[in-house]
């Protein structure tokens, strides 16, 4: 017995001893960038090497300690490239080799990874420089041409739209001193007018003051951010025509020390949350992928308890005693759901404002459904942010994004809970009143109609049908998405009925909505108001309507929030 706890012992301090993962990954980083400064050196030996492996080694820990995190892809990309760019200056074979390992690996074990579709591209070079088997040369290769670079400004964030006559493989990051955040575009060049430019803004409150395109070898066009204050930024593409836009979240840049100054400069990736549970950083290399998965999700949950209901009961008097969890409420169904039985919370949502740029969505007298809902979206996300929650639009501008890009988006941002806000509209001018949508199959001919409207904006052809109905069938936050939705009608209806004497409860309902399909975490879709019906659309004009709209929004998210987790003192009996 006492070697079996001695052993114990030593594997406890042994994982312990394991950094959280986005320690790892950014001290990975930090060292990566002090590496290549000396590689890019002329004068650099072949002494750094040794650096270079060790910086590769250190985001090959990252994979093996968190094969589940969503840093472990980025780590090896970061990995292969740097033993990619070693193998070029030193023609080492190791570092080649290594390369080639490390990019397997990742289009093996992640195939949905961003960078994943970058690989063959990646592999198709290194052949180039003396494999057995030849790939086409670099001369034959599409150049694509960068046509245009705008830029769109909120009271919120930065958007800078790059827009090209094709889709590249391309790579982003974001340093510090000075802080800038870069887009790498392989096989691209600048149109003419876009050649070696500094794009300069002279509002003096924007986060993004410069944009500067640059030409690196191989054909890589570098599109540089010179930010500051820039809270965090996401990168996704849009089609038709091809753009890639960078979304810059205002927000406060951390303070540096004097130690931070000297330090290496460090990337900040997007904000995450922080770890609520010690034990799960005490365990990070529990050997199942399973359970990494678990731990992986239990370190981003929120570091704040859930927040107290609305209107709670005076508590009870007590006498000296324990405090015990009490398990959280059935779902409407009667049971407890998985994400009811392990205990988790929401912290990040995102909010969808349904339609945007070409696609104004319903119209009414006076009122467009989506300047509508993104003027509601605005105002629900500044409740949230302020009750201490993280919230990401898919849009915040009069821009268009694909129905299918919007839960992609909440899927890579890690979300908990995905709000898709839309405004009904019927051919029959007295329809009013406000519905609730989650995922599934509709199972009245009015659900298929709202939803036969709100697809309408997708490019998807009838090929895809099967793979949507099998997503919608494998759907498995049904429950939770339900219960979602019952608390965004309840809401809605409570808080406008005062202002909207006609309002019509017109229920939760399911359908199969394109913007619904593929989140993994629950999401619903809300129909606020008819801008069809006139006294409705004359409400939603006015700031007063919308505000309580975004008002009823919280409401409910809190409320759901709530009944996801709940803690209650009770007294020793």
């Amino acid at each position: 017995m006492p070697k079996r706890i001695l052993a114990l012992a030593l594997a406890l301090t042994t994982t312990a001893a394991v950094p959280p993962v986005r320690t790892m990954y950014n001290d990975a980083l930090a060292r990566e960038q002090a590496v290549r400064s000396a590689l890019a050196a002329p004068e650099a030996l072949a002494t750094i090497l040794i650096d270079v492996r060790a910086v590769v080694a250190a985001y090959e820990s990252v994979v093996k300690h968190y094969p589940a995190s969503g840093y472990s892809d980025d780590a090896l990309w970061n990995a292969a490239r740097l033993s990619l760019d070693a193998y070029a200056k030193f023609n080492q074979p190791s570092d080649k080799d290594a390369a080639v390992r490390l990019l397997n690996k990742l289009a093996a074990s992640y195939p949905t990874s961003k960078f994943a579709k970058q690989v063959p591209d990646q592999l198709a070079r290194i052949n180039e420089g003396g494999s057995e088997k030849p790939a086409p040369t670099t001369s034959a290769a599409k150049i694509l041409t960068i046509r245009d670079i705008r830029r769109s400004v909120t009271p919120q964030a930065v958007r800078i739209t790059i827009e090209l006559d094709g889709e590249p493989s391309f790579h982003d990051e974001r340093i510090a001193d000075p802080e800038r955040v870069f887009v790498d575009l392989s096989a691209t060049r600048a149109a003419p007018p876009l050649v070696d430019k500094t794009i300069r803004f002279e509002s003096d409150d924007d986060v993004v003051r410069q944009v500067r395109i640059g030409r690196h070898p191989n054909n890589t066009t570098r599109v540089v951010l010179d930010a500051d204050g820039v809270g965090s930024y996401s990168v996704y593409p849009l089609y038709a025509p091809y753009r890639l836009v960078i979304d810059c979240v205002k927000g406060q840049a951390p303070k540096l020390t004097a130690d931070a100054k000297a330090a290496p400069k460090d990337p900040a990736p997007l904000p995450s949350r922080k770890s609520t549970s010690e034990w799960v950083k005490a365990y990070p290399s529990a050997s199942p992928r399973a359970t990494a998965r678990l731990a992986d999700a239990i370190e981003s949950l929120p570091a704040t308890p859930a927040p107290t209901p609305m209107t709670a009961a005076p508590a009870a008097p007590t006498t000296p005693a324990a405090t015990a969890m009490t398990p959280p409420a059935k779902n409407a169904n009667g049971g407890f759901s998985m994400a009811r039985q392990l205990g988790l919370g929401v912290s990040r949502i995102v909010i969808d404002p349904g339609h945007g740029g070409h696609d104004p969505g319903a119209k009414g007298k006076g009122v467009t459904e989506a300047e509508l809902v993104l003027d509601v979206s605005l105002r629900l996300q500044k409740l949230l942010e302020k009750a201490g929650m993280e919230v990401i639009l898919t849009r915040n501008t009069d821009d268009f994004v694909p129905l299918q890009e919007r839960p992609q988006l909440a899927n890579r941002e890690n979300a908990d809970l995905f709000l898709s806000i839309h405004a009904n509209a019927s051919p029959n001018s007295g329809a009013r009143g406000i519905e609730t949508y989650f995922l599934n199959f509709a199972n009245n001919p009015n659900a298929a109609q709202v939803a036969a409207r709100e697809n309408a904006a997708s490019a998807l052809s009838m090929g895809t049908l099967p793979d949507m109905v099998k997503a919608i069938a494998l759907n498995n936050k049904v429950d939770e998405s339900r219960d979602f939705a019952g608390h965004v009608q309840h809401a809605m209806v409570d808080r406008l009925r005062t202002s909207n004497k006609g309002l019509k409860d017109l229920g939760v309902k399911q359908a199969p909505f394109i913007v619904l399909i593929g989140a993994t975490m629950p999401s619903v879709l809300a129909e606020i108001s008819f801008v069809t019906n006139p006294q409705e659309a004359k409400l939603l004009k006015s700031n007063a309507y919308r505000q309580k709209i975004a008002d009823a929004l919280f409401n409910a998210i809190r409320k759901y929030q709530t009944s996801l987790k709940s803690v209650q003192t009770v007294a020793h009996q």
